[in-house]
């Protein structure tokens, strides 16, 4: 322990700083109220949903399916538990490696995520890319990478992007 002085945050940190904290408080509600509405789903649970009707197969060991969503396994696990209970997720052992579970997102999961998605997108154009310009996108994700290297340089967000087909 040290006597040291903090790194105080000069006046343009703090604004940034405070803005950011905003966002990550104010969005998330703001994007996740409609999900709700509609179909009585969080934004995590939604997110979840999202990942398996991009990934191959529409499926993703769990492990994998944490990583892409930022979650613990616990987590994760009483999540696709519940979404499973309402049939939108199927869990079972990964066919190539028995040690592993994999979860699928089911046909019902599918359609549900197709129905939301127009919306969904349509509130998060309006709440964050409607604010800004192209060259504040540019600096979004370049800021947001940066950001995200410093707290995970392993995340899977900052792995080269392969081509969709």
């Amino acid at each position: 322990m040290t006597d040291m002085e903090p790194r105080w945050l000069n006046g343009q940190e703090r604004a940034a700083w405070l803005a950011l904290f905003s966002v990550t408080t104010l969005l998330p509600g703001a994007i996740e109220a409609p999900l709700q509405q509609e179909a009585k789903l969080s934004l995590f649970e939604y997110n979840v949903l999202a990942m398996l009707s991009e990934a191959d197969g529409e499926a993703l060991p769990m492990s994998e399916l944490a990583a892409r969503t930022s979650a613990s396994l616990s987590r994760l696990s009483h999540v696709v538990k519940k979404l499973q209970a309402r049939g939108l997720v199927q869990r079972s052992v990964h066919a190539a490696d028995a040690r592993v579970t994999e979860a699928a997102i089911t046909g019902v999961g599918m359609a549900l995520i197709r129905k939301l998605a127009p919306a969904h997108v349509e509130t998060v154009r309006e709440f964050v890319f409607d604010q800004l310009g192209q060259k504040d996108v540019d600096d979004l994700a370049r800021i947001g990478r940066k950001i995200v290297r410093g707290l995970d340089e392993a995340h899977w967000t900052l792995r080269p992007e392969r081509p969709r087909a």
